[in-house]
Protein backbone atom coordinates (compact mmCIF):
# COMPACT_ATOMS: atom_id res chain seq x y z
CA UNK A 1 0.00 0.00 0.00
CA UNK A 2 2.87 2.37 0.81
CA UNK A 3 4.21 1.66 -2.47
CA UNK A 4 0.79 3.10 -4.16
CA UNK A 5 0.86 6.11 -2.27
CA UNK A 6 4.25 7.16 -3.15
CA UNK A 7 3.34 6.38 -6.47
CA UNK A 8 0.28 8.62 -5.96
CA UNK A 9 2.12 11.29 -4.61
CA UNK A 10 5.14 10.91 -7.18
CA UNK A 11 2.45 11.86 -10.23
CA UNK A 12 0.81 14.43 -7.69
CA UNK A 13 4.26 16.19 -7.28
CA UNK A 14 5.33 16.22 -11.15
CA UNK A 15 1.73 17.40 -11.80
CA UNK A 16 2.33 20.33 -9.43
CA UNK A 17 5.83 21.02 -11.12
CA UNK A 18 3.96 20.82 -14.86
CA UNK A 19 1.42 23.67 -13.38
CA UNK A 20 3.91 25.79 -11.89
CA UNK A 21 5.58 26.01 -15.61
CA UNK A 22 2.22 26.33 -17.31
CA UNK A 23 1.52 29.11 -14.71
CA UNK A 24 5.41 30.63 -15.62
CA UNK A 25 3.84 30.65 -19.32
CA UNK A 26 0.84 32.25 -18.08
CA UNK A 27 2.78 35.04 -16.31
CA UNK A 28 5.14 35.29 -19.24
CA UNK A 29 2.73 35.83 -22.53
CA UNK A 30 -0.43 36.86 -20.83
CA UNK A 31 0.49 38.89 -17.91
CA UNK A 32 -3.15 40.81 -18.08
CA UNK A 33 -4.91 37.58 -17.76
CA UNK A 34 -2.91 36.44 -14.52
CA UNK A 35 -3.43 39.54 -13.13
CA UNK A 36 -6.78 39.15 -13.35
CA UNK A 37 -6.65 35.39 -12.12
CA UNK A 38 -5.10 36.71 -8.85
CA UNK A 39 -7.72 39.25 -8.39
CA UNK A 40 -10.32 36.30 -8.20
CA UNK A 41 -8.64 34.70 -5.22
CA UNK A 42 -11.13 34.95 -2.34
CA UNK A 43 -14.17 36.59 -4.92
CA UNK A 44 -16.29 34.00 -3.83
CA UNK A 45 -17.08 31.24 -0.98
CA UNK A 46 -16.58 28.74 -3.68
CA UNK A 47 -13.42 29.73 -5.47
CA UNK A 48 -11.84 30.43 -2.25
CA UNK A 49 -12.28 27.18 -0.50
CA UNK A 50 -11.21 25.27 -3.93
CA UNK A 51 -8.40 27.51 -4.35
CA UNK A 52 -7.27 26.64 -0.55
CA UNK A 53 -8.55 22.57 -0.88
CA UNK A 54 -6.62 22.16 -3.90
CA UNK A 55 -3.69 23.81 -2.63
CA UNK A 56 -3.43 20.97 0.32
CA UNK A 57 -2.73 17.74 -2.32
CA UNK A 58 -0.05 19.03 -3.93
CA UNK A 59 1.01 19.84 -0.26
CA UNK A 60 0.76 16.38 0.95
CA UNK A 61 2.61 15.25 -2.18
CA UNK A 62 5.46 17.09 -1.57
CA UNK A 63 5.81 15.79 2.36
CA UNK A 64 4.82 12.39 1.47
CA UNK A 65 6.86 12.20 -1.73
CA UNK A 66 10.42 14.10 0.41
CA UNK A 67 11.84 11.33 1.72
CA UNK A 68 12.61 10.10 -1.55
CA UNK A 69 12.93 13.02 -3.23
CA UNK A 70 16.40 14.16 -4.54
CA UNK A 71 15.84 17.27 -2.13
CA UNK A 72 14.24 15.75 1.46
CA UNK A 73 14.46 19.03 3.14
CA UNK A 74 13.30 21.82 0.40
CA UNK A 75 10.22 19.30 -0.15
CA UNK A 76 9.93 18.99 3.74
CA UNK A 77 10.13 23.15 3.91
CA UNK A 78 7.75 23.77 0.90
CA UNK A 79 5.42 21.23 1.47
CA UNK A 80 4.97 22.43 4.76
CA UNK A 81 4.37 25.83 4.53
CA UNK A 82 1.80 25.18 1.79
CA UNK A 83 -0.14 22.58 4.42
CA UNK A 84 0.39 25.47 7.09
CA UNK A 85 -0.55 28.42 4.41
CA UNK A 86 -3.17 26.77 3.52
CA UNK A 87 -5.06 25.72 6.64
CA UNK A 88 -4.86 29.33 7.73
CA UNK A 89 -6.06 30.45 4.82
CA UNK A 90 -9.47 28.38 5.87
CA UNK A 91 -9.98 30.47 9.34
CA UNK A 92 -8.55 34.03 7.46
CA UNK A 93 -12.29 36.24 6.60
CA UNK A 94 -12.58 35.02 2.52
CA UNK A 95 -13.07 39.13 2.38
CA UNK A 96 -9.62 39.46 3.78
CA UNK A 97 -8.10 37.03 1.75
CA UNK A 98 -10.08 38.86 -1.61
CA UNK A 99 -8.56 42.10 -0.76
CA UNK A 100 -5.30 41.01 -0.18
CA UNK A 101 -5.58 39.66 -3.83
CA UNK A 102 -6.87 42.97 -4.98
CA UNK A 103 -4.07 44.88 -3.61
CA UNK A 104 -1.35 42.24 -4.61
CA UNK A 105 -2.57 42.56 -8.53
CA UNK A 106 -2.42 46.16 -7.86
CA UNK A 107 1.16 45.88 -7.09
CA UNK A 108 1.41 43.71 -9.73
CA UNK A 109 1.77 45.57 -12.89
CA UNK A 110 2.09 42.96 -16.12
CA UNK A 111 5.20 43.95 -16.77
CA UNK A 112 5.86 42.66 -12.79
CA UNK A 113 4.59 38.73 -13.84
CA UNK A 114 6.84 38.76 -17.15
CA UNK A 115 9.69 39.50 -14.76
CA UNK A 116 8.95 36.81 -11.89
CA UNK A 117 7.99 34.49 -14.38
CA UNK A 118 11.25 32.56 -15.28
CA UNK A 119 11.22 31.76 -11.76
CA UNK A 120 7.85 30.05 -11.79
CA UNK A 121 9.66 28.31 -14.74
CA UNK A 122 12.55 27.29 -12.80
CA UNK A 123 10.59 25.75 -9.54
CA UNK A 124 8.27 23.97 -11.58
CA UNK A 125 10.77 22.15 -13.43
CA UNK A 126 13.14 22.04 -10.18
CA UNK A 127 10.43 19.96 -8.90
CA UNK A 128 10.22 17.92 -11.64
CA UNK A 129 13.83 17.37 -11.60
CA UNK A 130 13.52 16.47 -7.83
CA UNK A 131 11.06 13.69 -8.52
CA UNK A 132 11.96 11.74 -11.99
Amino acid sequence: MQTFFLFLAKWIVVFFGIFITITGFVMLFQPAKARSILRKAGSTNFINYTEITLRLIPAFGLIYYAEVSKYTLFFQLFGWCMLLTSLVLYFVPRNLHHKFSNKSAAILKPSYFQLIAPFAFLLGSFIIYCVV
